[in-house]
């Protein structure tokens, strides 16, 4: 190829999921192939500053690309300068995004960066980028509409609740009857708009039902209860835009009581991922087919991960949730079960942004 695809990559952002972005963007970096590729990378720091940044790959991951990013515009403002969308006011040297980059790449997780907002902000800057679009992330990030289209279409889940921060306040003693009316222990609670497992807790008294609500409540007006279903944690990764594959699915073994945020990430690597899950192939095949139609369901495009219990027991599926844009570590399952699958991590982001020309081509 005789010119490289400019592709900004847009990392940390404003919420809970911060330090995990950074080490997706750090990853996904890595792997990118250089000599297809002029990487841009663009990062936002925790209070909403965009900045350009081209130091040290491994300084993003640690953090320290915020002191390095600030020096460089102090030096060179005007080469450092940009904007999002064009107003006609900036200064002649300053660049939009659409004319920095042929795409992007959001590696942002959580709210204002796999919610729709930023997607929007895509849609404004006339960009092509990477992962779903509006719709589809603000679905996605919204636990409880998620519940309420699988429903509609008919897709297996577990028994919830839905409880309002404002309500909660006004009447806790009537809303814990409710819930333990509807429930029995264990169970979990979570913020309606929250990845990572930031926020969810899994409780087994009511004094325990009582702090994870508050914890919930502190990240979202909208808390989600969900009925505790024991079965096996199994994962499947989804990709495409009109055409749609699953790859094969692997199962989770958290190192602790379930997959939380410290598990996920910060545990190094005790929780276990086993890859291909050792699952009968007739229960793989229902898992690959529910992932894709709980993708297709919400119009997903690009990618997704799609999150399930297996009931042994009762030879039943549920499915958990839809993460729009999962994380991209080193130990995270999406890349890992592509590999597992046949597609590499670099030629995974080579299809991710092809498929991200492909929908803007296509409006």
């Amino acid at each position: 190829m005789d010119t490289k695809i400019k592709i900004a990559v847009i990392f940390g952002g404003k919420s809970g999921e911060h330090e995990v972005s950074l080490m997706s963007a750090t990853s996904v970096i890595k792997a990118m192939d250089k000599e297809k590729y002029e990487i841009i990378p663009i990062g936002i720091t925790k209070k909403g500053q965009w900045m350009l940044y081209d130091g040290p790959i491994d300084q993003i991951e640690t953090g320290e690309w915020e002191d390095v990013a600030r020096e460089k515009i102090k030096k060179d403002p005007q080469k450092y300068d940009f904007y999002i969308v064009p107003m006609g006011q900036q200064g002649k040297t300053s660049k939009s995004l659409k004319e920095l980059a042929n795409v992007v790449f959001p590696i942002l997780h959580g709210p204002l960066g796999e919610d729709g907002t930023i997607q929007g902000l895509f849609e404004m800057a006339d960009v092509a980028y990477v992962g779903t679009g509006v719709l589809a992330s603000s679905v996605g990030m919204d636990k409880i509409y998620t519940k309420k289209i699988f429903e509609q279409e008919k897709l297996p889940i577990g028994k919830y609740m839905v409880v309002m921060r404002k309500r909660l306040r006004e009447d806790q003693s009537v809303c814990l009857k409710e819930i333990e009316a509807k429930f029995s222990y264990p169970l979990f609670i979570k913020p309606a708009n929250l990845g990572s497992s930031v926020g969810i807790s899994k409780v087994h008294d009511r004094k325990e039902l009582i702090e994870g609500l508050l914890k919930a409540a502190k990240h979202d007006r909208k808390i989600l209860i969900e009925a505790f279903i024991k079965g096996r944690e199994i994962e499947c990764a989804v990709l495409g835009n009109d055409e749609v594959k699953a790859s094969i699915p692997g199962e989770i073994l958290p190192s602790h009581e379930f997959y939380d945020y410290d598990a996920k990430y910060f545990d190094d690597g005790k929780s276990k991922m086993i890859i291909p899950a050792n699952l009968p192939e007739n229960v793989i095949e229902r898992i690959r087919e529910l992932a894709v139609k709980a993708y297709k369901s919400i119009d997903c495009s690009g990618l997704s991960r799609v999150d399930f219990f297996f009931d042994e027991e009762n030879d039943k599926i549920y499915i958990n949730e839809i993460n729009t844009m999962p994380g991209f570590t080193k130990f995270s399952m999406y890349p890992l079960l592509w590999q597992e699958t046949g597609l590499s991590y670099t030629k995974l982001i080579d299809e991710l942004i092809k498929l991200a020309i492909e929908r803007y081509e296509d409006k």
